[in-house]
């Protein structure tokens, strides 16, 4: 049997008990719990021992006035919604009884048809209000510090720098290789700081061309080019208040450099074809998985917009320097995806466990997660086990990272292994590769040719 949903709890004030008994008859016919009140000073009483969804109150009344009331409710109870009721000229009192926190108001003689008008738009708006909240909290506990899971001693030094930066207003930059998770840590530096009920703004640097960034990011008025039928507020105006994020930034063109660096510096900009200077407050956060004073050197990122972008720098390590939390993101992607396909795989084998924190990662924990995603929704018993992490995917015999399973390797996986993985390791240079494997040079080729041909690896 269903649970049924609480009925909605309203104080009903009036000093006339003709209109208190009207509330009632109509409000309890909508299923509300109706309590009464034939005063103020009585309704103060109620509120300290009951707590109300909504108070519907008259706003004169001898002793305690509506407004008394309701600044006691805003003090006590400050999520109860309040409704004015008013006669026709005390409508100046009703439009100040919204400006200390009433909802709205209803000026007497009124039908219990208009009544449901404002109490359906008050609780609807109440029911917004609970549910971004809710949104807000989700979004703390999904991206809050907790969410980063590491105990190594790299990622413990990332962890401290971010708590001493997420209070301030500092630009970041954050620096990774693909797969560390660093648009994570820039989330959790936004919904940890001051500026967590504002915007948060994600911009792809290498997604957009550079004839479209342009308009993405400072809008434009209507008219300043083909099809520009309106104005449009670009990201920078949306995230006034909030945190701005360039995704990648290395990729950036040349051209928007300049510009971006005028709104770092000035905070402020023009739409494209307007003239009007719009000023912003906008924390800057950037990633990036180049190298920036090696880009700058080549002559590819501009010096100054490095040095402007480079205030605070945090640098997450790579998923091979911090073995150690392997087992943790191993367990925490598994909890994860057995909650999100309904699944019971409540363990990790010993032998999984071992190939998963022996492996290279090259793509990092975006490579972890979706291995132990795929053998969640594949794995058919309560354990893990090695299996699992190939069902779906490639076979050992075409996974270079992966060291054979031994016993259970046949010669030709084992061979596979070594020559490829000596190859990587030597950069493609087969003359160093065939000499430490004391192979000929031919032989090596032939091996590579096989398995292109055998297996479609792109193989150099």
């Amino acid at each position: 049997m269903g649970s049924t949903k609480p009925r909605e709890r309203i104080l009903v004030v009036d000093d006339e008990a003709l209109i208190r008994d009207f509330l009632r008859e109509a409000l309890t016919r909508r299923s509300y719990h109706v309590d009464q009140a034939e005063d103020g000073k009585q309704a103060k009483e109620v509120l300290k021992e009951q707590r109300y969804d909504m108070v519907v109150t008259d706003l004169k009344m001898p002793g305690v006035s509506g407004l008394d009331l309701l600044r006691f409710i805003k003090a006590h109870q400050s999520e109860t919604q309040v409704i004015m009721m008013t006669a026709y000229g005390t409508i100046e009192n009703a439009v100040e009884a919204m400006r200390l926190g009433a909802f709205d108001y209803i000026t007497k003689p009124f039908t219990a048809g208009e009544l449901d008008l404002v109490l359906d738009k008050a609780f609807e708006h109440q029911r917004l209000v609970d549910e971004n909240q809710n949104l807000r909290e989700e979004l703390c506990e999904k991206y809050g510090f907790g969410a980063i899971v590491g105990r190594s001693k790299p990622m413990q030094e990332v962890f401290e720098l971010m708590r001493v930066v997420t209070p301030n207003h500092s630009t970041i930059l954050i620096e990774g290789e693909s797969g560390t998770g660093k648009e994570l840590v820039a989330r959790a530096i936004h919904y940890n700081s001051p500026r967590k009920d504002k915007p948060f703004i994600k911009i792809n640097c290498a997604a957009l061309p550079e004839g479209l960034i342009e308009s993405e990011l400072f809008g434009h008025e209507k008219g300043a080019y083909t099809h520009a039928f309106s104005r449009s507020r670009g990201k920078f105006e949306l995230a006034d208040g909030g945190t701005i994020l360039f995704d990648e930034i290395g990729e950036m063109a040349p051209g928007l450099q300049a510009k971006l660096l005028r709104v770092l510096q000035e905070r402020e900009f023009e739409r494209i074809g307007g003239s009007e200077t719009i000023q912003v407050d906008v924390r800057v956060v950037a990633t990036t998985n180049r190298n920036l004073e090696e880009e700058v050197e080549k002559g590819r990122f501009r010096k100054d917009l490095f040095y402007r972008l480079n205030v605070i720098s945090v640098h997450l390590p790579p998923l091979s320097r911090r073995r150690e939390d392997i087992p943790l993101l191993a367990y925490h992607f598994l909890q994860r995806y057995c909650q999100e396909y309904g699944k019971c795989v409540e363990n990790i084998s010993e032998e999984a466990m071992l190939h998963l924190c022996r492996s290279d990662w090259p793509g990092n924990v975006r490579e972890l997660a979706n291995r132990l995603e795929r053998a969640v929704v594949l794995c058919r018993n309560s354990v893990l086990e090695l299996t699992d992490l190939y069902l779906g995917g490639k076979t050992r015999s075409n996974t270079l990272n992966d060291f054979p399973q031994v016993p259970g390797a046949t010669l030709h996986e084992m061979e596979k292994w070594l020559i490829l993985k000596t190859l990587m390791a030597q950069k493609q240079n087969r003359t160093k590769t065939a000499q430490i494997l004391d192979i000929s040079i031919r032989t090596l080729r032939n091996k590579i040719k096989e398995y292109r041909e055998l297996e479609g690896e792109e193989i150099n």
